[in-house]
């Protein structure tokens, strides 16, 4: 009989002499997280619409889809015709009212000398003194009048409400607004991750579990699980992973995170302890009668240059490692 039929007998009985082995490893079970590969979309945790103040003509829009925003940074003016218009009436009923108030202030200055002189009546400068008081305060109120005025045409230019990029700007230069009207769409606040898995995957999420996520161009971040929303819509449960290397431009980009789902033990081995003959994987298991090759069937690799043992092997066995 030759000695690769010797060999494959032998590795059918699941034991074959193998020399020059220095190192022996215990088999203990190992635990190991269940992961779930998913596609999460990159998200903006705060999507805010720039929105007109007023009605009128956009007359400047100062941004465009992707430009990098400060809070309170105008991105557009609106100007109503009309404002101007009232602007100038009540400008024009200040100067009336001022007017009217010289003539009364002089009148009453006049009234109040004759009655020092015993010419007037005390009934006359009352009067005066009545009627100018009214006229102030009705400049006052014109002045106030103006003041709002002025505040809605300062109330055209709009302003970014957060720092952030410009996702949207749904109207062009020359356009009607109305009060309201959304200008641009800002996201700002940072961005994150959300995933949505199934919802047989709900019990085993927990907040604060690492998620290795493999961003554009295949670069692999550990993210942090930060939130588990409680509602599950059309079977999905939605939760939250944040990482500090995202980036800020691609919002509602796609990329693939493993999820940890669960947990599960098993027996790994070094893969360097494994070797291949004929189609069979072996590994050198140390016996009363020495090393002996057992056949084996072979799981997915793991971490630590390690790899699972499905089969052929069982806890407490010595593994002999070259």
């Amino acid at each position: 009989m030759s000695f690769r039929h010797t060999l494959l007998l032998a590795s059918a009985f699941g034991l074959v002499a193998m020399p020059g082995f220095a190192a022996e490893l215990v088999l203990a079970p190992t635990r190991i997280v269940e992961m779930k590969a998913v596609v999460g979309r990159i998200e903006a945790r705060d999507v805010i619409p720039a929105r007109s103040r007023m009605g009128g003509t956009l007359v400047r829009l100062r941004v465009t889809e992707g430009e990098q925003l400060v809070e309170g940074q105008t991105i557009a003016t609106i100007i109503d015709d009309k404002l101007a218009l009232q602007l100038r009436a009540a400008e024009a009923r200040i100067r009336a009212l001022s007017s009217e108030q010289s003539n009364v202030q002089a009148e009453y200055e006049r009234a109040r000398i004759l009655l020092e002189r015993g010419a007037g009546t005390q009934q006359r400068v009352d009067a005066l003194r009545t009627q100018l008081e009214v006229i102030r305060n009705q400049i006052s109120a014109a002045e106030a009048d103006k003041s709002v005025i002025v505040q809605q045409g300062a109330e055209g230019e709009v302003l970014a409400p957060v720092a952030g990029r410009v996702l949207k700007v749904p109207v062009t230069r020359g356009a009607v607004v109305m009060p309201g009207e959304q200008i641009a769409m800002i996201a700002g606040g940072g961005f994150f991750l959300r995933l949505a898995l199934p919802e047989r995957h709900a019990p085993q999420l927990r907040v604060g579990a690492t998620v290795p996520i493999t961003l554009e161009g295949g670069a692999r971040v550990d993210g942090k699980l930060v939130k588990v929303f409680p509602q599950i819509e059309n079977g999905r449960v939605i939760a939250d992973v944040e990482l500090a290397s995202i980036g800020d431009f691609f919002v509602g980009a796609r990329v693939l995170a493993d999820v940890p789902v669960g947990e599960r033990t098993a027996l790994l081995v070094p893969k360097s302890a494994v070797s291949s003959r004929s189609g069979l994987d072996f590994v050198t298991v140390q016996g009363a009668a020495g090393p002996r090759a057992m056949v084996v069937v072979l799981g997915p690799e793991q971490a630590g240059d390690r790899i699972e043992i499905l089969t052929g092997l069982q806890a407490g066995d010595r593994v002999v490692t070259p």
